[in-house]
């Protein structure tokens, strides 16, 4: 090859990553923070990745909003990451659903600017009614005031009242860096401890990614 001589090797530059390598890396990246499979449950769908207004659970979770005739629409997604955000929407994201005869648990990882990490429950929303295919709901919701995991985090449990049935949602949100990771527990009973403990879990995962 002109302009090298025996033995040297050509000054020529490494491709740079396409487009679509780096986003399978970001996936990969965010797929690693997921919580693996909890002993006693089954996948119910995912893990996925995607724009955050196209996992399954962001669907889900937009499609019981529009089922429900709440009291304060305010309260549907407070403290929750706002999918009506462009800027949440596209972003690129994670998602696992696992369940159980006991409950579920829904995870999503997401990556995001620390400004779109959502802010404290209005307290409007600490208890509203809201009408659910045709039942009385009473939503009833308690911060737990968690140890701060990541660089900020929220966790609460919102209690589910209406006709002769009870159940019980636990949320938490921790955000490490650009990343921002949402779990959802629900049952008949969340406990505060057993909720905290898998947020812990769940941001010792998160740390390893975003490290």
């Amino acid at each position: 090859m002109a302009g090298c001589s025996s033995g040297e090797k050509a000054d020529i530059p490494e491709p740079a990553a396409s487009a679509s390598q780096s986003a399978s890396a970001d996936a990969a990246r965010l797929r690693a923070a997921l919580l693996p499979l909890p002993k006693g449950m089954k996948v119910a769908y995912g893990p996925e990745t995607g724009a955050y207004g196209t996992l399954t659970s962001t669907k889900q979770g937009m499609e019981a909003v529009r089922q429900a005739k709440l009291e304060h629409p305010e309260c549907a997604g407070a403290a929750q990451l706002d999918v009506a955000r462009p800027e949440i929407a596209e972003a690129p994201a994670a998602a696992v659903g696992y369940t159980s005869s006991r409950g579920s648990i829904t995870q999503a990882v997401v990556a995001l600017s620390p400004e779109a990490f959502p802010g404290p429950l209005p307290s409007q929303c600490d208890a509203y009614q809201a009408e659910v295919r045709g039942t009385q709901v009473v939503y009833r919701t308690r911060d737990l005031r968690m140890p701060r995991q990541g660089d900020e985090s929220r966790a609460y449990i919102t209690t589910a009242s209406g006709g002769d049935r009870q159940a019980q949602i636990g949320t938490v949100t921790i955000r490490r860096g650009g990343m921002v990771m949402n779990l959802v527990v629900v049952g008949n009973e969340v406990k505060r401890e057993g909720l905290l403990e898998l947020g812990k879990l769940a941001d010792q995962n998160l740390a390893q990614a975003a490290a």
